[in-house]
């Protein structure tokens, strides 16, 4: 279960990490979350390489 009950969708769109993270940025300010915990998941998204974007993104979103 994602830590964020939050759908984003990451298939047919851009695959640019830049594009990906602005996606997922957006979707979780548009459901309500903190800045503090948008702040979080930005910082773990961005400590490692692209499939590690892609897996924190699964972590804490319903990724379609």
């Amino acid at each position: 279960m994602p830590i964020f009950n939050v759908k984003v969708r990451l298939t047919n769109r851009d695959g640019n990490a830049f594009a990906i993270l602005g996606n997922c940025q957006r979707a979780a300010r548009n459901a309500g979350i903190s800045k503090d915990e948008i702040n979080a998941f930005m910082e773990e998204a961005m400590n490692g390489d692209y499939d590690h974007l892609l897996r924190t993104c699964m972590k804490y979103f319903e990724v379609e």
